[in-house]
């Protein structure tokens, strides 16, 4: 079967086919097609299913285009999965949503559902925590959207947060004034703020106060009002801290909690707050759970495929932990001797 996509100017070709046809060598693998191009048009080669899905894909890659979206590896490789369920469409709607643009004019929009129901659920919802692998922008997202409703005066001031711990070392006695020594566990939240607002207009609201960037201890004993208050790495608080920082929240505020379960710094045997969180609160009103997954990593592909791996190697670990204890424990009979040597 061959199928036709005509009105595919040379321009909309490289950016969905890629640099040295990247992108169309993903996409006739992926989904069992052979495409090739001609003038302003794209032929779609291959059995009659694998041809209309990509025939669709091919589509939905080009609206992206013509909406003035950089086509990436991972929007060809999320397209192509949503394609699979019939969802590719869900590609276009997703883009729809902007955030605000960075420093240097870089749009800032969620690029998976997922985000998508994430970024919805923060402009809902007074408390969300997101919950999710490295790389599905859960941090980076309630940034863009702290600095949007800080720049729409929806709130007077943006409070940045986190647990001061180390990730599995002990760097012992840091240098410098007590803002020297929490720096280097904040600076994730710094680099954010860089790209989103520039350096100068971070720097010039960071000493009026109305940016503050601060270690998860500073918050105890204050009412935060009027506030967008972000806490990263919720994995890493225990019960008691994650108790205290909610019950810091006052009128006018919005909070976003996120956190990876995967990745606890916390000493062995140390039940983490945010789990705690999860059970205690689920059904609060105004309060919602967004859990991300690795179809929702939006780094480089390589860190989906790391995450993947991972999930998969602890599922393992948990079904065969599962299953020694259902087995319950092993006795061993020894024989009685009957003399024979």
């Amino acid at each position: 079967m061959i199928e036709v996509l005509n009105g595919v100017s040379v321009a909309c070709q490289k950016s969905i086919f890629g640099e040295f046809d990247a992108y169309a060598k993903i996409l006739e693998r992926s989904l069992h097609v052979t495409l090739l191009t001609r003038d302003d048009e794209i032929r779609i080669v291959g059995e009659n299913g694998p041809v209309t899905r990509a025939k669709s894909v091919l589509k939905t890659l080009c609206d992206l285009h013509q909406r003035g979206t950089d086509i990436t590896e991972q929007q060809v490789n999320y397209t192509i999965s949503l394609s699979m369920e019939g969802k590719e469409q869900s590609v276009i709607e997703v883009d729809s949503d902007l955030i605000c643009h960075t420093v240097n004019g870089k749009p800032i929009k969620p690029k998976t559902v997922g985000q998508k129901k994430y970024v919805d659920a923060i402009r809902n919802k007074m408390i969300v925590f997101g919950c999710g692998p490295a790389g599905t922008g859960k941090t980076y997202l309630a940034m863009a959207m702290a600095v949007t409703a800080f720049k729409n005066d929806e709130v007077n001031r943006i409070i940045l947060t986190r647990p001061a711990i180390e990730a599995g070392e002990k760097l012992g006695f840091l240098p410098g004034d007590l803002q020297s020594k929490v720096d280097p566990y904040l600076r994730p939240l710094y680099d954010a703020l860089y790209q989103i607002m520039g350096a100068e207009a971070f720097q010039k609201n960071s000493e009026k106060g109305l940016i503050e960037v601060a270690p998860l201890a500073y918050m105890r004993g204050r009412t935060l009002d009027n506030a967008f208050i972000i806490l990263d790495e919720a994995q890493n608080t225990t019960p008691a801290q994650m108790k205290m920082f909610l019950t810091r929240i006052g009128f006018g505020s919005k909070v976003v909690i996120t956190g990876d379960m995967t990745q606890k710094d916390l000493p062995t045997g140390t039940v983490s707050g945010l789990d705690t969180a999860r059970r205690v609160l689920k059904n609060i009103d105004d309060i919602a759970f967004c859990e991300l997954t690795s179809a929702d990593v939006v780094r480089h592909p390589l860190v989906q495929k790391i995450v993947e791996a991972y999930e998969s190697y602890e599922k393992k670990n948990k079904e065969r932990d599962a299953r020694r204890t259902s087995a319950g424990p092993r006795i061993r009979y020894r024989e009685a001797d009957d003399g024979k040597h």
